[in-house]
């Protein structure tokens, strides 16, 4: 691995730097559970339960209404779109996003976070030999999470839901929002290399011809990271640390 190569790095959030994947996975099986057990009482439909398999194909790596909406999609559930102001309570898309984001912040709350030690490594020396490096996260959370595990001042931009939207960009698997981080740091697409553990993610960076697209897997499966366009897969990130004596 030669960093000299490229001119930034873009790292995902949520199971590439730190493991709040699992979080947002338990958030959406506690909020869709629920949902899927009172809709099919309601109409009187046995609606397939909400299992892991859902998370990794229909939610991973999307902005949140639209893992809400492909969810609701492969079940052929229809709701209102709603308004992101809607509350929790609402049987909206927008009201099943957040109260997805409510279990998430209790979670969280609860459990804390703490980076990934292979992440962090990389991430302190990337930094220290002078890398520009982003966070681009389809999670709104971002921020409060890169702070929460204390690493903001590492990052020259931290791209995430609400930034996205108040831009107009369109969320991942399009590369748009990788693409702009990339500008933001003064590199190119063909310069910059992304990581990422979600198959949307991966497919953004494929889809924008970043000069690297590596996947994490986290449980995705390596095969799966490869077929959406990743062009080296490591279970951890400390794989990437150049070592003794090699410059970043």
């Amino acid at each position: 691995m030669d960093w000299n190569l490229y001119d930034a790095v873009l790292f995902d959030l949520d199971g590439v730097v730190t493991p709040t994947a699992e979080v947002h996975m338990h958030a959406w099986e506690a909020m869709f559970t629920s949902f899927v057990t009172a809709r099919s009482a309601a109409d009187g439909i046995a609606y397939p339960p909400y299992g892991e398999q859902d998370y990794f194909q229909y939610v991973d790596g999307k902005p949140r209404y639209d893992g809400v909406r492909s969810f609701l999609d492969s079940r052929g559930i229809t709701l209102p779109e709603g308004d992101p102001d809607d509350p929790p309570t609402a049987e909206t898309v927008c009201g099943l996003g957040n109260r997805k984001n409510d279990a998430f912040n209790q979670i969280l709350a609860a459990e804390g976070v703490q980076a990934y030690p292979g992440s962090v490594a990389l991430i302190e020396r990337l930094h220290a030999d002078g890398k520009p490096m982003a966070v681009v996260s389809s999670s709104r959370n971002a921020p409060a999470v890169v702070a929460a595990a204390g690493l903001t001042d590492y990052f020259g931009l931290i791209m995430h839901g609400g930034l996205a939207e108040e831009l107009g960009l369109p969320g991942k698997p399009a590369p748009d929002t990788f693409t702009h981080a990339a500008e933001v740091l003064g590199a190119t697409d063909a310069r910059s290399v992304v990581l990422e553990d979600a198959i949307n993610g991966v497919a953004a960076g494929h889809a924008g011809g970043f000069g690297l697209v590596i996947g994490v897997d986290r449980g995705a499966g390596a095969e799966a990271l490869t077929a959406a366009g990743a062009q080296l897969v490591v279970r951890d990130l400390a794989e990437l640390v150049p070592g003794e004596g090699e410059q970043a």
